[in-house]
């Protein structure tokens, strides 16, 4: 896939309106992406809370896992995670919580991309690190 990265843009945010389930239920939303690269947002709701008021860490991994395979598959092909691993650095809370997805390896088979997530403060709550496996 040889896009520009405003059409790149556009399939992304097309893709992501288009997908259910989970995604859709969690309220995650694309605001960048290019090769290997990624920001993806999502609104904190209730539903997204632990019992003590602060964002779930599942709701986080998930976020991270999503916006990771994202930038994955900006390369053009379909890709599953392989692994993954996150450290929390400190409780998540506010209204919005962004990740930020950047390639540390790529390779013809398996890829590195490493998340950092912020609070709507640009204060870092978490890090994790992706790799996923290349189907094609």
């Amino acid at each position: 896939m040889d896009m520009s990265e405003k059409e790149l843009l556009a399939y992304g945010k097309q893709y992501m309106e288009s997908v259910g389930g989970f995604i859709k239920n969690n309220h995650f939303q694309l605001v960048d992406i290019k090769k290997d690269y990624c920001v993806m947002e999502a609104l904190v709701r209730e539903e997204s809370l632990n019992p003590y008021g602060m964002v779930h860490g599942g709701f986080l991994f998930g976020l991270a896992d999503t916006a990771a395979g994202v930038a994955a598959r900006s390369t053009g092909r379909k890709a599953v995670t392989l692994s993954s691993h996150i450290e929390y650095l400190r409780a998540a809370q506010g209204s919005k919580i962004k990740a930020v997805v950047e390639a540390v390896k790529t390779g013809k088979n398996v890829s590195v991309y490493e998340v950092s997530i912020y609070n709507d403060q640009n204060v870092m709550v978490a890090k994790a690190t992706v790799d996923y496996f290349y189907m094609d």
